[in-house]
């Protein structure tokens, strides 16, 4: 019988005191073994290193580099450069890994030596409670090389690398791609290899104000855009993707008409193709559209809302309260603002009404 692989954890740590410890025990306490946790310190000022130290001392597992800070995709890259497992598994500093989570991916990879790599569901950690995931059905049915086009298919802290499979060549984060470097990977690697997506929940992705995701919002959909713009190019689905681009860049009517007239161009030429690809192209679109819509909607411009709604025909394809929201912004603006932020009120009340308390679903060892 072949040797367990060696799963090499490539854990980034930038000032994560208040919840490395947890991330750190959850993956020491998997139940696979064969792993290695490359920690990288990229120039932490709280006492994160001091915490790695300590959990180093008590597992040999753990290799600790410490050093100035160079941002999350050279960190990324020397991890991936170090790390000696055929697998490598994404971990981020505030996230907490299910007991089951490697053993499940390493299974896919033994059932499924040609696969490349493979992402996983994921539950929602807000303070000490979580909101259970469940699968995405646009996963079942689709494409994922053709959905990696439009959205970042995978959770980044869920995925696992086959280097067995991914040329040196290809497996690295590319810098010009800040704050969506993994969306840029992952439709590198889709383009050209196997992927997989297994359904359940294998982490706890904690959602907090410090997080990257919040802290960057802005020049992440910046650089969303500019990928989804380069795969519909690189595809010959969009000759012109400046519509497109420019409300990454500046937040306005214009920019939000021709953003919505660019998603009807699309849907036109995507009606056209065969009908195998169709569907995946169409559910990929449909995800562009919401991210349009959320950009939109977090700014909190109800008359540009209006506008976009409108203009793309999509009233229907959001939430009936939400409607009643929006369609007061061509005529009553504050009114629809106010009306935002009780929508808002209502939607964090229904996340706490569906979540659990955290100690249901972790070992009170996990929470801290």
């Amino acid at each position: 019988m072949a040797a367990a692989p060696l799963v090499s954890v490539l854990l980034p740590i930038y000032n994560a005191g208040p919840y490395l410890a947890a991330a750190l025990g959850s993956v020491l306490r998997q139940d696979y073994e064969r792993l290695e946790v490359i920690a990288i310190d990229d120039g932490s000022t709280d006492n994160s290193l001091q915490i790695l130290q300590k959990y180093r001392q008590a597992d040999n597992r753990i290799s600790i580099i410490s050093r100035e800070n160079r941002g999350l995709i050279a960190t990324l890259n020397e991890g991936l450069a170090v790390a000696r497992g055929d697998l490598v598994a994404r971990m981020d500093a505030d996230d907490i890994a299910y007991p089951q989570r490697l053993s499940r991916q390493v299974a896919l990879f033994n059932q499924q030596p040609d696969l490349a790599l493979c992402g996983a569901g994921f539950d929602t950690l807000l303070g000490n409670r979580i909101v259970r995931g469940s699968p995405d059905p646009i996963f079942q049915d689709n494409i994922l090389r053709i959905l990696s086009m439009f959205f970042t298919i995978f959770m980044h802290s869920t995925v696992v690398y086959n280097r067995k499979v991914i040329e040196e060549s290809v497996l690295f984060y590319d810098e010009s791609y800040k704050h969506a470097e993994d969306f840029d990977l992952f439709r590198r690697l889709t383009d050209r290899y196997p992927a997989a997506m297994i359904p359940e929940s294998l982490i706890a992705y904690r959602i907090h104000d410090d997080s990257v995701t919040n802290r960057h919002k802005r020049e992440m959909r910046r650089t969303h855009l500019k990928i989804v713009a380069e795969n519909l190019e690189r595809e010959g689905l969009a000759q012109e993707t400046q519509g497109l681009r420019d409300i990454g860049e500046v937040l306005s009517m214009d920019t939000g008409r021709r953003a919505a007239e660019w998603i009807l161009a699309l849907e036109e030429r995507i009606s056209a193709l065969p009908a195998e690809t169709r569907p995946s192209y169409q559910a990929g679109t449909l995800n562009l559209f919401y991210f349009l819509y959320q950009l939109i909607s977090g700014e909190r411009q109800p008359l540009l809302m209006h506008e976009f709604l409108t203009r793309t025909a999509k009233w229907n394809l959001i939430r009936r309260r939400e409607q009643y929201v929006f369609r007061t912004g061509a005529f009553a603006p504050r009114f629809s603002l106010a009306s935002m932020s009780v929508t808002r009120q209502v939607d964090a009340l229904s996340r706490y009404l569906q979540s659990v308390p955290a100690a249901a679903v972790l070992p009170s060892n996990q929470l801290s």
